[in-house]
């Protein structure tokens, strides 16, 4: 399934040599079929699968399975991937990412990262750009509400200063949907981010719809629900009729009913696999399911 811990030094080998032959091969251009949304603040057009780095580029300083993660990068690229998002919560992927970065050299990374501390936010955020190696951070989200009003200030002086380009918050698994809503109605942001799946669907209720109205792009974390969720449908067949949106695989078939709601702009899974990062942008082409194609999609996984 499309999430997966990095793999141990049984595999190390195989992964360097893996990571070595990514790494080797040209970025190419994005493919015009990757379904792109428009960032509502700007109207900037960004591909609909992104990848996010909780769990599986905490590796360290294993030299060998920061080549995987750079790996994992590449492919990500190629497949016309742009949006990288971390945080300093997530331990090592940041610098991580920096190494990646640095060694496939010009990319066409849209950067997203997060502040996360009670204490000096501007500290926290210019060490976060060192690790990565960027002039600056494309968006910056108070990660899980944390300090929100003094961080939520930093970042709109930084973006009126050309130092940031879009300003977010996040929550995930649920969490202070109440506050979230007082903070996207009281607040000019330009991006949420927020748990959404085909079995976690609270934020149809209030904050899906709010982000439309509100103009607020919308990332989507734990789409796969840190890999429960796949792991869990791995057994079970997958219907005749997955087919018709061009869906070959749970994790597949999960993106596109995630993709294909309109206020959702990008979906971030997390993967450390070169093979699990082409099939998640791959969900981003071809058709997505109409809202009674995501109902029948509901019902499916629910009798399961």
């Amino acid at each position: 399934m499309p999430v997966g811990h990095p793999t141990r030094r049984a595999v190390l080998a195989g992964g360097a040599a893996l990571a070595a032959s990514t790494l080797a091969s040209p970025l190419r251009a994005q493919s015009p079929q990757v379904v792109t949304r428009t960032i509502p603040s700007s109207g900037e057009t960004i591909p609909a699968v992104g990848l996010g780095t909780w769990i599986t580029f905490n590796v360290g300083d294993d030299p060998v399975l920061r080549d995987e993660c750079a790996a994992v990068m590449a492919a990500f690229f190629e497949s016309g991937g742009r949006m990288i998002d971390s945080s300093p919560m997530y331990g090592s992927s940041q610098p991580v990412i920096g190494h990646g970065l640095a060694k496939l050299g010009d990319t066409p990374v849209f950067s997203a990262d997060k502040v996360w501390t009670s204490g000096d936010g501007p500290e926290q955020i210019e060490q976060s750009r060192r690790y990565w190696g960027v002039k600056r951070f494309d968006l910056l989200q108070v990660h899980n509400l944390v300090a929100w009003q003094d961080h939520l200030k930093t970042l709109y002086a930084m973006k009126d200063a050309g130092q940031l380009r879009y300003v977010g918050i996040t929550t995930s698994e649920g969490r202070r949907h109440d506050l979230f809503e007082e903070v996207m109605r009281s607040e000019p942001l330009d991006f949420v981010q927020l748990t959404y799946n085909i079995v976690d669907r609270e934020v149809e209720e209030r904050l899906l719809p709010l982000a439309h109205d509100r103009g607020m792009a919308v990332i989507v974390n734990r789409p796969f629900q840190q890999g429960d969720l796949t792991r869990e449908l791995e057994g079970e067949a997958l219907p005749d009729w997955a087919a018709e949106i061009g869906a070959t695989s749970w994790a597949q078939f999960i993106l596109k009913f995630i993709l294909a709601h309109p206020a959702v702009t990008v979906a971030i899974p997390a993967t450390s696999r070169v093979d699990h990062v082409r099939e998640n942008l791959t969900a981003a082409t071809g058709p997505l399911p109409d809202e009674a194609m995501r109902q029948r999609m509901i019902a499916y996984v629910e009798q399961l």
